[in-house]
């Protein structure tokens, strides 16, 4: 197109500054063609007429649209040139924070100076695994594409850091490196990630210095190739290192300091271990002192060398080489302050006993002598003989000098190699991946050798890259198929042969110094004799003979050839190094031997499977010494840099270049000047001209559609989008030149994007202007209608309102008329009267004023003749005085002339002493300043004169007019005398008056005084007493009212401090859950680490024997953790023959760890149980005396058999009374009275009759734990008697705790159910670590600790209560004692007679014997004491009336242990126990009496069991856990049966009493599920079965466990189905436990297939299509937020959510655990979005806060729509929902801010202030936020207290709790389908 068509006015363009290198401008006026200049005004309002070049005629750069300033691509900008690239990053450097831009394949990272926390884990995770496009740019974002590209094209790659120094290089391949290390972990045991990121601070510590324009440079180049394995793992890493400046070592400039290291041992020199090394502050050495900065702010050394020392350790170098190295640098130290003296002209000395050089040699092991002879001598050789020479002063300094940077040289190789060692692993490399950390290109004031081999290899890189680009970009055309031109660009190959070539500059170098008396100055000329006239590139300074400069890419560098030859050759004298190597110091020896011969301090070098290492450093000695030298320092570093040019060309390229901002160091300061420097000189504007020269502008057809849609007709729009882009593209722009179209793409010239983007704009402020004219036009119609209407209104009222007016007006003014013709003639005669009077007035006083104005106008005449005498003579003298002045200063002029005149004579003469005039310099301007103050002195005097001349005549009159005066006075005096006497007679007269009058006056005064005393007195006490009743009044008034305000206050108070302690401690509960289960995961993952072990070593090659087995045995038993740690650490063992020593290390650090928690929770748990046992002793103390209460119980139980016998007797009384009463033949009759009364008495007895039989029974059962607590009193007292009774027995334990239960339920029930309390908690605090743990499900730890709390305070209070009692009673009881006794044994007679008769006979002869002894006891009793005997049978059915709810209960717990007691006792048979004779077992003796008279019970009903044999187990876990197919299950059976069917055969096991079934059943079914949850991980749905099945699972454990608290809501048949042999907490907290890792493994598994539709759903697609457009991009394209196929949307998302929702319900999900995975999947939803919102620039705008409001309102309605809104997940989702609103909100005034402020809660600062800088236009009418406006923002937000993290956590987990879920499904009603394959089992 025309330039007419795009400068016209308004538009903006660049001109050149000289301070800002391009200034903005907006033409005022069109340019048409052939205009000579351009009329501009700039940016401050200022006009400019730019004058355009008469040749060149070319108008300056045009500016890119607001819309694409900041863009993260530079390629993205319409317009490519320099002016752009350096405000776009100005723009986003200063405005946004943001210091990472992309230039193409280029990342462009500008250096702070300040931390950012942009580098932290969730960065590195949030970039891991996006596409480079899709993310902000990121130095992890061009580390992530090196990893992908290296696994995906099975490449290698590069990452080529460059910059100048203080850019930031360093720091940049840092966090490179630290992100390999972090997304690809380590292959091996051996932390190799670690020690890559270890080398960092130790090569820091040797490599890098201050410098004034760098805190930390590195003054060494280094290329680190990082290894990976087939599995893209990093199994080792290889460094190596270009160029160390040696010259620091011995010389810094001001400002600078020498390497860290230095500074580092100085600073701790305080330290023990150091003490040896004699060092001290930095200030006292040469060396380190020359900079005098020996102190950088902000970095302590001593930690910094604590850093070091511990990279060391980590890397293997051990202590006592690290001493070394330490020892080493100290006596570098030493040395340099070694202090040479001369002893003449041409030789030197150093004085005896210098300290200096005595620790040098101590620390070193060489002789004093030795050093001190050839520190100062050299030695000479010839072809016959050999001379010592002696040196200088400064020659032997230069040498000493020489020895320490090559001393300090040898130690900095020997680190890097053995830092290499550490690296090298034995593992296959598989592909690696460099991060090169290299000097930028250098150009100081001086340039020297090191400046000139920095600017070589930048001539090297520069070249590659240019290649790079250039290949990248003819790929890219030829991809597209679009018609491919060549691209000229610049080509440094000239220059690079200058360098290197054949008699180039380093061969002409070598050259010289190879030859014997070369000299800077010869090698100068040689190169002037061979490149001046051949090479255009290579010139001559031309004040200079020395010099010499070179054109390279980036700027021409002159080079002083002064020292090049010194520096190439790095010479050394070779006594010295003799004198060195025979040290005594073995590591200083080690520093200059072969290196085949060097010892490493990691042990062998490794094997022949790790890669070779490439030493860049000059070749060692040899058998002479005199060749140990001779490869220059410029061929190595050509070989070296030509080996590093080979790889990189052999590696795919990525390139990091680093821009410092200012020179000052100054945060976020941006100097244009420097920026466009290192800009032209990183090649960063080559590569914006490289793609400027094609098609730099590239859009997919789609997003060219998309965006310009509002270009196109209707009738344009076809289905073919490409035809339509096509067919618009040639209407919009005639030239076909400057586009062309690929295959997917179209491709524009620079400037074509702007001139569209111009084109859209107009079209949609057309469109807007059409819209804003019509809603006007209407708006203003509208208006117009009301405002007449209401027009017409008013006139109407106010044309009425007018007439009522007029008519008014008319009758007031005739009334009017008549007042004011009264009024008028009243006012008329009162004024004419006045009038007279005052004229008569003004008269007289007038006359008088002018006979007085008269007077003092001749008194005026006369004082102004006066003054007129002086003014005039004051004005003759002030003329006289002006004319004097102008006179001399003519004077002055005309002689100022002609002095100047002598002086330009002078100056011609006196050029020859121009010196001595500068030294004079101001002396004639000093003179005249002196005279011109002497003259203003003199006049100054002569004013003062006349002064006072003038205060002299005037004291003259003064005084004569005085005298005068005085004269008169005197007459005056005289009369008065006279008069005086008369008066002195009339004073004493007046005086006696006085006196008399005084004394009335004092009387009347005291007697007024005397009453307003006494008035006063009495106001002031009626005033008091009115002020202390008010403020008694007032007292009691705030009393009152402070009470109400501290009782409101505590009320308040407390309040707060119960919601604040509730609070916490729901705080602290979920802290504890979400720690136990990240313990649980790690438990998980370390299991999966020990499986993978464990195939690992089982793989041919290793032996090992199997544990699996043992494993399963006590994985999970009560010590389920103790067992598996002992398994771990013999598995550790095992492997650590194998593997290398880090392994071992970790793996006995973690075993360490582990058993040092192991070790405090026993040491808690013994805390703990002494103090039941404890408690446990106060209750055997009581037991012994509650013996008597069980006495008593039984006792209480005879006396109500007895009431019950008396309540018999009457019955049976009034039923004979009955029958007896009627005789007649019908009254026996049935339906008769009587025959009905007999018939209830009848039916009566029959219910008691049975009542009976079941309290016989209760009987015999109490009479025998009688008689085993009468024999066996000893050893009842202890449980380990009976341990030791059937200590052979397999299940001896059970049997112990069933016969301690069964004998324990006898007893009283309040004392016996306590004891149960503390016995089931001793035994649960007695298990093994696991079991606290367990304590916290369902808050069982806070029910424990409670229900502990309460028994020891009922113990506490029946022991006091007892105590009391029983002192009283015992002698009563000693007496029942021995009654009770004798009862036994007959008791145990009739038990015996009765035990031969019939079951039917036994029970009513037992009945009828109780009956008998009842009544002959009441008898006995009323025969003794009727009153007691009332008085106790009153008390005994009181308390009968409590005990019969007890009662009840126990009965129902014998019923239950009866079965029990059978299996006991045939267990007990079976395993025929070798007891004593007379000594049974305690099962036995329960169960012989017990059962012959078993209640036989209906077997026949279906008791909700299933049977099976204990060699199908392993099919019933196959058929049930393993070959379970969920989607058939979920689908055609009911929820959780796999779970009911688990359950019933536990339940059949547990019937059974077979402990072992039991536990292998337990055992095999947790494996199983962890087995197919390991294989099918990944499986939604078989994941979300197993947790289904698992937490039914569970809950059937605790529903049937027969626990009061989980048999709330069951039926009494399910209460029946209780288990009744084992008690299975322990267990139920491994469930417990395997539910929450399944839990996990389900929020990873719906994690993994949700993340990938999260950011394109929620944010990239277009979900309200047309609100946004495609913005234009870079050469990086993101990701198209057009939904293609394929591509994710919000709808991908909610169906996926529906899917979850489903299945989880299929499968019987509880509705609680249903409601805590939605909350976590809508977390994390919300955090993944927010966290791509702020990494994105492209996504923070108003119309994407638009798409993301009504993306997450489509959320709330899926919730609503499941009934889901309490589950809390809305709630996680309002920190996007506030950063979409923070898009949206205005941005502008404070009210705004205060608005924002108050809004955004959920959000921290730092994510606030991130959304407000990266908020971008997506269209040009929206506007930027201003940088005042996120200040304030700041500012308001700064008292907040918050984490400073940007990123939400996505990887966090809510802790998941399985609230007890009862089901309502009977187990006796489930059926097997056949399908489950599981027809071997049996129900039972």
């Amino acid at each position: 197109m025309a330039a007419s068509e795009l400068y016209t006015k308004s538009a903006r363009v660049w001109i050149p500054d000289v301070e800002e290198v391009w200034k903005s401008a907006e033409l005022t006026k069109d340019y048409k063609n052939g205009d000579s200049s351009l009329q501009l005004m700039l940016e401050d309002g200022s006009k400019l007429e730019h004058k355009l070049d008469p040749k060149t005629k070319n108008l300056p750069y045009l500016r890119n649209p607001d819309i694409l300033v900041g863009e993260n691509d530079l390629t993205a900008l319409s317009y490519l040139h320099e002016p752009a690239v350096l405000h776009n990053l100005k723009v986003r450097f200063i405005d946004s924070k943001l210091i990472y831009t992309y230039c193409g394949i280029v990342l462009v990272a500008i250096n702070p100076y300040e931390t950012l926390p942009i580098y932290g884990t969730d960065i590195i995770n949030a970039y891991s695994g996006q596409n480079m496009g899709d993310m902000d740019p990121h130095i992890f974002a061009v580390a992530e594409e090196a990893y992908k590209q290296m696994a995906r094209d099975e490449r290698n790659q590069s990452i080529i850091v460059s910059g100048e120094s203080g850019a930031g290089k360093t720091v940049s391949a840092k966090y490179a490196m630290r992100y390999f290390a972090t997304v690809s972990g380590s292959a091996s045991e051996a932390n190799v990630e670690e020690k890559v990121l270890a080398s960092n601070p130790i090569m820091e510590a040797i490599g890098n210095a201050k410098t004034t324009r760098n805190d930390n440079s590195s003054r060494f180049g280094k290329y680190i190739e990082i290894g990976f394995d087939n599995r893209y793992r990093i199994i080792g890493a290889n460094m190596r290192t270009y160029l160390l400046e040696k010259s620091r070592v011995v010389f810094q400039a001001e400002e600078e300091r020498n390497y860290h290291i230095f500074y580092q041992l100085c600073a701790s020199s305080h330290l023990p271990e150091f003490k040896n090394l004699k060092l001290s502050h930095a200030n006292n050495f040469l060396y380190t002192w020359q900079g005098h900065s020996p102190v950088i702010d902000g970095v302590d050394d001593t930690k910094e060398l604590c850093t070091t020392r511990h990279a060391f350790s980590l890397l293997g170098i051990n202590e006592s080489y690290q001493m070394g190295l330490f020892q080493v640098l100290a006596a570098i130290l030493h040395l340099g302050n070694v202090e040479i003296k001369d002893r003449d002209s041409d030789s030197s000395i150093i004085p005896p006993k210098n300290n200096h050089l005595t620790a040098f040699c101590d620390l070193v092991g060489v002789t004093y002598e030795d050093m001190a002879q050839w520190l100062c001598h050299r030695k000479l050789k010839t072809a016959t003989e050999t001379y010592i020479k002696t040196l200088p002063r400064l020659q032997a300094t230069n040498a000493r000098d020489a020895l320490s940077k090559h001393i300090y040289a040898k130690l900095f190789n020997w680190i890097v190699e053995h830092v290499n060692k550490a690296l090298i692993t034995n593992i296959k490399q598989h592909s690696f991946i460099g991060v090169l950390d290299i000097y930028g290109f250098e150009t100081f004031e001086i340039n020297s050798f090191e400046q000139f081999c920095i600017n070589y290899a930048n001539e090297k890189l520069q070249q590659q890259f240019n290649m790079h680009v250039f290949k990248l970009e003819q790929e890219e055309y030829m991809k597209e198929q679009i018609p491919w031109t060549l691209i000229d660009f610049y080509d440094n190959q000239p220059c690079i042969n200058l360098i290197e070539a054949k008699m180039g500059v380093l061969d002409l170098l070598d050259e010289e110094c190879r030859m014997p008396k070369g000299s800077d100055d010869s090698w100068a000329q040689k190169l002037y004799n061979t490149h001046l006239k051949t090479c255009s590139l290579f010139e001559k300074p031309r004040m200079s003979n020395r010099a010499f400069i070179i054109q390279h890419f980036a700027d021409k560098v002159e080079y002083q050839c002064e020292g090049f030859l010194e520096k190439n050759k790095d010479t050394v004298n070779e006594e010295q190094i003799k004198v060195l190597k025979a040290s005594k110091f073995n590591l200083l020896v080690e520093l200059f031997q072969d290196e085949e011969k060097a010892t490493s301090p990691l042990g062998p070098p490794a094997g022949a499977g790790g890669r070779t290492r490439l030493s860049i450093k000059p070749d060692k000695s040899r058998d002479t010494s005199s060749k140990e030298h001779k490869k220059t320092v410029g061929c190595q570093f050509r070989n070296s840099l030509q080996m590093l040019m080979e790889t990189l060309n052999a590696t795919t390229p990525h390139y990091v270049r680093c821009i410092k901002p200012n020179d000052f160091k100054q945060a976020f300061s941006f100097d244009p000047k420097r920026a466009v420097q290192q800009l032209r000189a990183c090649g960063v504007l080559e590569t914006i001209r490289i793609s400027a020269a094609g098609f730099p502008s590239r859009w997919t057809y789609q997003e060219f559609f998309s965006r310009y849609r509002v270009l196109m007709k209707q009738k344009d729009v076809l289905p073919d989008k490409k035809l339509t882009c096509r067919n618009v593209l040639e209407k919009l722009v005639q030239d076909q030149d400057k586009y062309q179209f690929g295959k997917t793409k179209i491709f524009f010239r620079a400037g074509q994007v702007a001139y569209l983007e111009k084109l859209r704009a107009d079209k949609l402020r057309a469109a807007c202007i059409r819209i804003q004219k019509t809603i006007r036009c209407w708006l203003a119609r509208k208006k117009y209608l009301r405002m007449r209407n209401a027009a017409i209104t008013i006139q109407r009222f106010t044309r009425g309102y007018q007439a009522r007016c007029l008519a008014k007006f008319m009758r007031r003014t005739q009334a009017a008329t008549i007042i004011q013709k009264y009024q008028k003639m009243y006012v008329a005669r009162k004024r004419y009267r006045q009038k007279q009077t005052a004229a008569l007035a003004i008269q007289t006083i007038l006359r008088a004023y002018m006979a007085r104005q008269k007077y003092q106008a001749l008194l005026r005449e006369h004082k102004v003749v006066i003054i007129q005498k002086h003014a005039r003579g004051w004005l003759a003298r002030r003329w006289y005085k002006r004319c004097l002045h102008s006179i001399v200063y003519l004077q002055c002029c005309i002689r100022r002339m002609r002095a100047k005149r002598e002086l330009k004579k002078l100056k011609i003469e006196a050029r020859s002493v121009e010196h001595f005039k500068k030294l004079n310099k101001g002396m004639e301007n000093k003179i005249m300043q002196l005279q011109r103050k002497i003259d203003e002195q003199t006049k100054e005097n002569r004013t003062i004169n006349e002064k006072l001349v003038g205060l002299e005549s005037s004291y003259t009159t003064e005084s004569e007019r005085l005298r005068g005066e005085l004269g008169r006075l005197r007459g005056v005096e005289e009369d008065a005398k006279c008069k005086g006497n008369q008066v002195n007679s009339l004073l004493e007269e007046l005086e006696k008056l006085k006196k008399e009058l005084s004394t009335t006056l004092q009387e009347k005064k005291t007697i007024e005084d005397w009453a307003q005393t006494y008035r006063d007195e009495m106001e002031k006490m009626v005033t008091e007493l009115k002020d202390q009743n008010g403020s008694l009044k007032k007292e009691k008034d705030d009393l009152n009212r402070l009470i109400q305000e501290q009782s409101q206050q505590m009320t308040e108070k407390m309040a707060r401090t119960i919601a604040a302690e509730t609070q916490q401690l729901e705080k602290d509960l979920n802290e504890e859950r979400s720690r136990y289960q990240n313990l649980l995961t790690e438990h998980l993952r370390l299991e999966e680490k020990y499986d993978d072990l464990k195939e690992h070593m089982s793989k041919p090659g290793h032996r090992r024997t199997d544990s699996t087995h043992s494993s399963n045995e006590s994985e999970y038993t009560y010590n389920s953790e103790f067992a598996e740690s002992e398994e771990g650490s013999r598995a550790a063992e095992d492997l650590t023959r194998g593997m290398d020593t880090s392994l071992t290390l970790k793996l006995q650090k973690r075993l360490t760890e582990l058993e040092q928690e192991k070790q405090s929770l026993r040491n808690e748990l013994e805390n703990k149980e002494e103090q039941f046992q404890r408690a446990r002793a106060r209750d055997e103390t009581e037991f012994k005396k509650a013996r008597g209460a069980e006495l008593e119980y039984e006792s209480l139980k005879r006396q109500e058999l007895e009431s019950e016998n008396k309540k018999l007797k009457h019955d049976l009384a009034e039923m004979r009374k009955s029958l007896l009463g009627n005789a007649s033949a019908s009254a026996g009759a049935p339906g008769s009275p009587a025959y009905k009364v007999l018939l209830d008495q009848l039916n009566a007895s029959c219910e008691e009759l049975e009542v009976r039989k079941e309290e016989v029974l209760i009987l015999r059962s109490q009479l025998v734990s009688q008689k085993e607590a009468m024999q066996h009193k000893e050893t009842m007292t202890e449980v380990a008697v009976h341990v030791e009774d059937v200590s052979k027995l397999k299940d001896a334990d059970e049997l112990k705790q069933a016969y301690i239960g069964l004998k324990d339920t006898n007893r009283s029930h309040r004392f016996a159910s306590k004891r149960l309390e503390v016995k089931d908690l001793l035994s649960r605090l007695r298990s093994a670590a696991p079991d606290f743990q367990k304590l916290n499900e369902d808050g069982e730890l806070w029910l424990v600790n409670q229900g502990l709390k309460e028994t020891i305070r009922l113990l506490e209070h029946q022991l006091q209560t007892q105590r009391r009692s029983y002192d009283s009673e015992v002698e009563s009881l000693r007496g029942e004692l021995q009654n009770v006794k004798e009862e036994n044994n007959r008791q145990q007679q009739l038990l015996a007679q009765n035990l031969q008769l019939p079951p039917e006979a036994r029970i009513e002869a037992s009945l009828q014997h109780e009956i008998t002894r009842l009544t002959n006891e009441n008898l006995e009793l009323v025969a003794d004491d009727p009153t007691a005997s009332r008085e106790a049978r009153v008390l005994i059915l009181r308390r009968m009336v409590d005990l019969m709810e007890q009662l009840e209960k126990q009965d129902r717990t014998i019923r239950k242990l009866k079965k029990q007691l059978k299996v006991y006792s045939k267990r007990i048979g079976e395993m025929g126990a070798g007891q004593a004779e007379g000594q049974t077992s305690p099962g036995q003796m329960v169960d012989e009496p017990i059962h012959p008279v078993n209640i036989p019970r209906r077997e026949k009903d279906f008791q909700g069991m299933l049977e099976y044999k204990k060699e199908d187990e392993l099919k019933l876990v196959k058929n049930l856990i393993i070959e379970l197919k969920p989607r058939g299950v979920a689908v055609n059976l009911i929820p959780g049966l796999p779970a009911y069917i688990l359950f019933m055969c536990l339940r059949h096991a547990d019937y059974v009493n077979d402990d072992q079934k039991v536990r292998t059943l337990l055992t095999s079914t947790i494996n199983s599920i962890k087995k197919i949850l390991k294989k099918r991980g990944d499986d939604f749905e078989t994941v979300s079965f197993w947790l289904a099945n698992t937490c039914r699972f569970l809950h059937c454990l605790k529903q049937y466990s027969g626990e009061e608290a989980f048999m709330k809501h069951n039926t009494s048949r399910q209460n029946e189905h209780c288990l009744s042999n084992f008690d299975l907490a322990e267990y139920r907290q491994v469930i417990s436990d395997l539910a929450i890792q399944i839990y996990q493994q389900l929020i990873k598994c719906m994690e993994n297939i949700l993340q990938p539709m999260i950011v394109s759903g929620m944010l990239e697609h277009e979900t309200i299509q047309g609100v946004s457009g495609v913005k234009p991009t870079g050469l990086r394209k993101r990701t198209s937020s057009i939904a293609d196929e394929g591509t994710y949307t919000l709808d991908s998302i909610l169906r996926q959510l529906n899917a979850f929702h489903s299945t989880m319900c299929q499968h019987g999900t509880d509705p609680e655990l249903i409601k805590q995975v939605v909350k976590q999947q809508f977390y994390i939803i919300g955090a993944v979005t927010l966290n791509n919102l702020l990494l994105r620039k492209d996504m923070c705008s108003w119309s994407k806060g638009m798409q993301i409001r009504y993306n997450v309102s489509q959320l709330e309605e899926w919730l609503r729509d499941k009934g889901l809104m309490t589950c809390g997940a809305k709630e996680t989702l309002e920190p996007l929902i506030q950063a979409a609103q923070l898009l949206q909100v205005k941005k502008k005034t404070d009210e705004d801010a205060e608005a924002i402020c108050s809004m955004c809660l959920a959000l921290t600062t730092a994510q606030i202030v991130k959304v407000l800088n990266l908020y971008t236009p997506v269209n040009e009418f929206e506007e930027r936020v201003s940088v005042a406006f996120i200040r304030t923002i700041q500012t308001r937000l700064r008292d907040r207290c918050e984490s400073p993290q940007l990123l939400m956590d996505t990887k966090m987990i809510y802790p998941i709790t399985f609230p007890f879920s009862p089901s309502s499904l009977a187990l006796e009603t489930i059926q097997i389908p056949s399908s489950l394959n599981l027809g071997f089992l049996t129900r039972v």
